[in-house]
């Protein structure tokens, strides 16, 4: 699969750097200009809400390659709405490198752009309604995952106030815990999803959002069910090393499907239950409506790290606090200030950053394609 991106400009090069937008509505528009040179088929799936500007809002897909291609490679972006502006610019790199003629044969391109758009829009990691998508995708017909460790740390991790008392006691109850039980087990109590604290973090809420609906909806539009083999890439930011894209591999460990993830993308590939990720165990992920699809998918994050998780953890539990009260001013300094400090985390807005970005990104796809070829 070298020949796939011969052609393309060199990482640093400005016409590659312009893959990605300063906002939003400027990653749809550039998304689907990409779409339309590449000739490629877009449905859009319209969000009910608007931007901040009053911009539409939707999660736009293409689709390179004939319609019933056996194997099929799939990226999707904003799965956590604010990662957006990485996910959106590997989509759009990729529409203009990589045109249908240059796709094996009986293999196409599915590109699912944005899926939380009201997130990517309004600058936040969850939805319109607070939930975090990546923790949405259990059975709400039964009991919903517990999380004792979260509901004990609530309003250390999402203060009632924002006094500087308060904010220091919910900081002491946090150290403490990390001292009493390690760092590693706060991160996973905090980032293993919860269904108790609507305002909280990584809440996964009570039932299925629009975003899940609408992937839902997409996957059966697609057929994918009946397609060969399928190779998966959700597209994320925030754990790990600056600049450093790990590929992280949630299916059971020891599975056939974990198999093929490495021998498509190498020993570099982590797994979260067997402890080998920056990412801890979580429950509710979207990898599991790609699971279900069948044992033909192969479902991998790619993750590109940016600033440490403390950092992470700072400017989410901002954000939670600003919103827990409803609308919020988004002209006002402070709605501004915590904005962007969000922003830089998930985005950091750097060439050397986008550079890393583009690199293994399209290292990942060569690899993703060479795979579903090998595999028949």
């Amino acid at each position: 699969m070298a020949e796939l991106f011969a052609a393309a400009p060199h990482p640093a090069a400005p016409a590659a750097q312009d893959a990605f937008a300063a906002d939003y509505a400027a990653a749809r528009s550039r998304f689907l200009a990409a779409a339309a040179t590449a000739e490629a088929a877009v449905e859009s799936f319209a969000h009910p809400l608007t931007g901040p500007s009053g911009e539409a809002l939707a999660t736009d897909t293409a689709w390179l390659g004939p319609a019933d291609a056996g194997r099929v490679l799939v990226l999707q972006s904003a799965t956590h709405g604010v990662e957006g502006f990485c996910g959106a610019g590997i989509q759009t790199d990729l529409l203009r490198a990589a045109p249908a003629p240059r796709l094996p044969p009986d293999t196409a391109l599915l590109l699912i752009h944005a899926l939380n758009p009201h997130g990517f829009a309004w600058l936040r990691r969850v939805n319109e309604d607070g939930v975090d998508l990546n923790r949405n995708f259990v059975d709400f017909a039964g009991p919903l995952p517990a999380n004792a460790g979260y509901e004990a740390l609530a309003d250390a991790l999402v203060p009632p106030a924002t006094d500087a008392a308060t904010l220091a006691a919910a900081d002491a109850a946090l150290a403490a815990y990390a001292a009493d039980h390690g760092q590693r087990a706060l991160e996973e109590v905090v980032t293993a999803g919860q269904h108790t604290h609507a305002d909280g973090l990584f809440h996964g809420g009570t039932g299925p959002t629009w975003s899940r609906r609408t992937l839902e909806s997409i996957l059966a539009r697609h057929r994918m069910a009946e397609r060969r083999s399928v190779a998966v890439i959700d597209l994320h930011t925030g754990l790990g090393p600056y600049g450093y894209g790990e590929l992280i591999c949630d299916h059971p460990p020891g599975s056939a499907a974990v198999a093929r993830a490495r021998a498509w993308w190498g020993v570099s590939v982590t797994e979260p239950l067997l402890g080998t990720s920056s990412s801890g165990a979580k429950t509710g992920l979207v990898d599991y409506a790609w699971h279900a699809v069948g044992p033909q998918v192969v479902f991998v994050t790619l993750e590109v790290g940016t600033f440490p998780t403390g950092r992470m953890f700072e400017v989410l539990r901002a954000d939670h606090v600003l919103h827990r009260t409803g609308a919020v001013d988004w002209q006002a300094p402070e709605t501004r200030r915590i904005k962007a400090a969000l922003r830089r985390h998930f985005y950091p807005d750097a060439d050397d950053w986008r550079e890393q970005v583009l690199w293994r990104s399209r290292q990942v796809v060569r690899q993703a394609l060479a795979g579903l070829v090998a595999a028949g």
